[in-house]
């Protein structure tokens, strides 16, 4: 049993949407496949997986890198102690191979992009979902059903607030309980337009969410703070610089209610530095690493770890990014939920085919590895890599 190659390709996911901070016009981003000498069901077993939006392809780090020390390892110590599986912590540990700490950077992409692909083929060997193969290792129960909420209200070219309620009420028609929106990127008395405007189309149907994608200084947040407390939120996201936990802290004195940050952290000990530093509150707040950005999962089980040394539950995890990866450490892992793109990111963002958000859940369904062999429009994209 053996990797016998690793391939990479750039993908655009462009689009004219922007946030407070970037806009989405030159998005690109990476598709990896792990190619095995194993076969399941007269096909040749390849793990795949992408790095999540608002980071750019890696291409470069993951060709000139990570993918030759993988290749250049000796097969037998990629694979578990009894050689019947991969050992995603062993290939990881192989990828970071003669790197130095810290400067986390655009590497944790890299490297949390093949993580995927790597679990991904480990599952499909198993012949397991990977929710159930990691509930399985951690000793616990799967929870199939998994809260997922709607993100969305980009700024958009000639998108009015017309536009912005008609879009927050088709997720909402397609079962959602939650939704979020995008604010920062406009002057504070025209987000509170589009903010009032959509929770007067929601109603008592749905919560909102706002995020400010890091745009704000601490005087603005503060300002907003002010002007989002006036309203029942499900949270308020990234007010500023994700390395600012002095900010973060101090904002809490002005807002109450919950908030929302971790996306743009990328290693257990950027999240731990968050927990001590950043004032934020176990009781309310939510954390979204994202392990597609972090190193993957296996970075993202010592940040769990980091989470229960800190006193804070892994149900307060609601991790950034709406890929299946996540959304299968919900189910196996016990998170809170997970983001979704219900139009945005296409192919990568959604779920499988036939899979509904029913009262703001998901159900996950009965598919080896990552379950991307279930989406008809990524999987074609995925083959046309490595098969």
């Amino acid at each position: 049993m053996r990797i016998v190659e690793v391939l990479e390709v750039t993908k655009p996911i462009s689009s004219p949407i922007r946030n407070a901070y970037i806009d989405f016009t030159k998005m690109t981003a990476s598709l990896v496949a792990v190619v095995t000498d194993v076969e399941r069901d007269g096909r040749r077993v390849v793990g795949y997986g992408f790095n999540s939006n608002g980071r750019y392809g890696q291409g470069g780090l993951i060709r000139e890198r990570f993918r030759d020390r993988i290749l250049e390892a000796d097969p037998r110590s990629l694979l578990t102690e009894a050689g019947d599986n991969l050992d995603p912590h062993r290939v990881w540990d192989a990828m970071m191979t003669n790197e130095k700490p810290g400067g986390h950077g655009e590497r944790s992409v890299a490297v949390g992009t093949i993580d995927m692909a790597v679990w991904d083929a480990t599952a499909k060997i198993a012949g397991k979902p990977l929710f159930q193969l990691l509930a399985d290792q951690a000793g616990r129960d799967a929870e199939p059903r998994v809260f997922v909420y709607a993100a969305g209200g980009y700024y958009y070219p000639g998108k009015d607030d017309t536009q912005l309620r008609a879009e927050m009420r088709s997720y909402l028609d397609r079962g959602y309980t939650v939704v979020k929106m995008k604010i920062g990127g406009a002057p504070l008395d025209m987000d509170r337009r589009r903010i009032e405007a959509v929770l007067d189309e929601i109603g008592p149907d749905a919560r909102l969410a706002v995020d400010a994608n890091g745009r704000f200084d601490l005087e603005t947040a503060i300002a907003y703070a002010k002007l989002l407390r006036e309203y029942p939120l499900f949270w308020y996201e990234e007010a500023g610089d994700p390395l600012d936990y002095a900010l973060q802290a101090a904002l809490a004195e002005f807002y109450r209610g919950p908030m929302a940050t971790g996306e743009n952290l990328f290693s257990h000990q950027d999240a731990r530095n968050l927990l001590r530093y950043g004032g934020m509150r176990p009781d309310r707040d939510w954390l979204q690493f994202d392990c597609a950005l972090s190193y993957g999962l296996v970075e993202y089980l010592r940040t769990l770890d980091v989470l229960e040394t800190s006193g804070w539950s892994r149900a307060r995890c609601i991790p950034h990014g709406g890929h299946q990866m996540s959304l299968n450490i919900a189910a196996g892992l016990g998170l809170g939920g997970n983001e979704s793109y219900p139009d945005l990111f296409q192919p990568y963002g959604g779920f499988p085919d036939g899979v509904r958000v029913e009262n703001g859940y998901v159900t996950m369904p009965d598919l080896p590895g990552v379950g991307f062999e279930g989406k008809s429009d990524l999987i074609s994209e995925m083959r046309m890599l490595a098969e």
